[in-house]
This record gives C-alpha cells, sequence and structure tokens, in this order.
C-alpha cells in the first residue's frame, strides 16, 4: 500500500511543518553531487516533526487526480543532471547554529517539511556545515528500510479502531477528495489523515512536502557517506502523533478540519514556511501569538507534547553524539530550535558555546 508522504500530527488546532516528515512517496537519492565550499568561514558569526522533497523521479499521481483539472498540481523532481549546476546557484535559508564543546564544532539547523520547489537545495554555508561534520543527525531516518517498515506499520489504522463519529468522517471524506488524495488515505489513522491533508493544503501556492529540505539532506549525508543518526524513535513519533483514546482522535480531526476549511492552515503553513526560508527566528518564536493554535489551554498542551517535550530527548541524543567524540549535523524542524526551550538554548545548558551563523550578505 501506498500511504502519502505528509504524515504530520499538528497540535490541536492544525501545527504544520513541526513533527517530522513521515512516509516518502519517492526515495532521496543515494547520492546527491555536492560543491559547496568545504568549510564554514570562521568569520561567518553562528544561527516543524510530513514530507519530505528528493530530487528524484516524481511518484505516479492518484488515478482520479489525473481526471481532474482542479487537482493540486503535482510536484516537479529535480533534474539530477543539473543538481550541480543548481547547487552552486542555491542560496542559504533556514536557521543554523555553530555549538562548540570539547574542542570540537556541531552544528543545529532548523528546517522545514514543506516548501517551496526552489528551496530545496542547501546553500553553500549550510552545505558547508554538512560537510564539515562526520554525521548528519535527523528526526528519524527515513531512508532506513527497517524505520521505515516499522513506520509503515504503526501508522495504519487498528483493525479494532471505533469509526469516527459520521459528520466527522464525513468532512474528513470531503477534505481528501477536494485534496485529490491518494486512494489509500483512508487505511491511515484519521488523525494523520488529517495532519497529511493540512500539510498538503498550500500545494496550490507552491508550497509541497515534497519540495521540504529534510530529505534532501539524507540524500545528501549518504552521497558524502556520512552516517545518519535518528534522534528519535518510531515508537516515540506514533505516541506523539495519534491516540488510541477515540475522544482524543475525535477532537484532534475537528480542529484540524476546522483549519482545513477556514483556510487558517493553509495561511499558517505559508507564513511559517517564508519566516523559515528569510531566517526570522523572531517570527518563529512568536509563533503561539499568530498561529491561532493555542487558543485553550488543550490546544497549549497539544503543542508542548508535539514540540517542547521532545526538545529534550533530542538535546541529549545530540549532546551524546558529541561527546562520543562525533561532529555533528544536526536538522530538525525550526520550531524546535527557537524559544527558552529550544534546543541552542538546551545545549547551552550543557556547556556547549552557541552561535547563531548568519548568512553571508548577497551580491
Amino acid at each position: 500500500m501506498t500511504l502519502p508522504a505528509a504524515l504530520r500530527r499538528l497540535a490541536a488546532a492544525g501545527l504544520v511543518c513541526l513533527a517530522p516528515a513521515m512516509v516518502p512517496a519517492q526515495p532521496a537519492p543515494a547520492t546527491l553531487p555536492s560543491t559547496a565550499p568545504a568549510a564554514v568561514p570562521a568569520s561567518a558569526p553562528a544561527s516543524a516533526s510530513a514530507a519530505a522533497g528528493r530530487p528524484a523521479a516524481s511518484a505516479p499521481a492518484p488515478a482520479h487526480a489525473a481526471r481532474r483539472a482542479d487537482c493540486p498540481p503535482l510536484p516537479k523532481p529535480l533534474d539530477p543532471a543539473g543538481i550541480p549546476q543548481a547547487l552552486q546557484k542555491a542560496r542559504d535559508r533556514g536557521l543554523l547554529w555553530r555549538v562548540e564543546k570539547d574542542g570540537r564544532t556541531s552544528w543545529l539547523y532548523g528546517t522545514v517539511h514543506a516548501a517551496r520547489r526552489g528551496w530545496m537545495l542547501p546553500g553553500p554555508t549550510v552545505m558547508a556545515a554538512v560537510r564539515a561534520s562526520d554525521r548528519v543527525a535527523l528526526e528519524m531516518d527515513l531512508l532506513d528500510p527497517t524505520v521505515m517498515q516499522k513506520l509503515q506499520a504503526a501508522l495504519r489504522k487498528p483493525a479494532d479502531a471505533p469509526p469516527l463519529p459520521p459528520d466527522l468522517e464525513r468532512r474528513l471524506a470531503a477534505q481528501r477528495d477536494a485534496a485529490c488524495a491518494d486512494p489509500s488515505m483512508p487505511e491511515m489513522r484519521p488523525e494523520l489523515q488529517v495532519s497529511s491533508l493540512v500539510v498538503m493544503s498550500a500545494r496550490r501556492e507552491g508550497f509541497d512536502p515534497a519540495y521540504g529540505i529534510d530529505f534532501v539532506l539524507a540524500g545528501l549525508a549518504r552521497g558524502l557517506h556520512k552516517p545518519v543518526v535518528s534522534l528519535e524513535s518510531v515508537d516515540l513519533q506514533v505516541q506523539t502523533l495519534a491516540s488510541d483514546d477515540p475522544k482524543e482522535t475525535a477532537a484532534a480531526v475537528a480542529s484540524g478540519l476546522d483549519q482545513l476549511e477556514n483556510h487558517s492552515a493553509r495561511e499558517t503553513l505559508t507564513t511559517l514556511a517564508t519566516a523559515w526560508s528569510d531566517g526570522r527566528a523572531n517570527l518563529l518564536e512568536t509563533y503561539g501569538q499568530w498561529c491561532g493554535c493555542q487558543r485553550t489551554p488543550e490546544e497549549r498542551q497539544a503543542f508542548d507534547q508535539l514540540v517542547v517535550a521532545r526538545n529534550p530527548g533530542m538535546a541529549r541524543a545530540i549532546v551524546a553524539e558529541h561527546r562520543a567524540g562525533h561532529a555533528v549535523f544536526a536538522a530538525v524542524g525550526a520550531l524546535h530550535m527557537v524559544g527558552p526551550q529550544g534546543l541552542p538554548t538546551l545545549l547551552a545548558r550543557e556547556g556547549f558555546r552557541v552561535e547563531r551563523v548568519e548568512w553571508p550578505a548577497r551580491p
């Protein structure tokens, strides 16, 4: 069964680009050419768990999508032969920090899981940081076949799961139809269906989970023969993204559907992705003030569970890799990086020297 590419649970009101990309529609390249400088300039001041971008052949379109003119456009893959030239033209986006301790340098990079096609490839400073590291750490290594098998099994709707209330099922079916979703989507847990639909909601504006940088980084690491480390387990991801409580499931689905129906999910996604592209950490830090997703105690608790509560575990995993003698390039959703509980702050508390890397001025 082909599961959709973007499988992300929202914090009760439809947060997007926070939870990790879940199941790829197509594999990332086994090798991705690298043409960036060998190191980040020493003078450079130092810098949201869907789907995935990968410069490979596009996944087949669902049959009903091919028949309907009103379906969102399918993602356009990059031509592998043109990737070296595209890398030379790519500019730095996102948020990057240099973290130093015990004479070694590691890196923290905030990503976004749905983006524009022109944002897929890392710019020269980010590429140099990857090259300067000896391993890449991601929320999960979705190019690991074992991880993928476990994840696909966990994301399927349990056979004994109670059905959604009829009104919610009707609304969910309408959103699947409007999105020209893959016919297999109803086999997924309902919360993850909504999450997938939300991440797909801005495709008509050019923001697609197929263009996220996470899978490009995974392919790049393999092309550079660097190990890829998962900072979280499949079990933890599924526990964070889904619930076996029918009331919690219904509440999450209803909230996400509200966001889809009033188009606020699309607006939040595009604002968040644009803030990421521009490196606007200050806007990301105030996410709760403009996302419309933390209006109630329940929504704030859901956000904490989805984002904030995961940060200490990821920080411990990064610290352990660095302490073991590695130079780590750790790339996770950008909202895990900002605020008083963000990864840069947590590593500073562990004795790291943490410095934001600003991008070189563009000509």
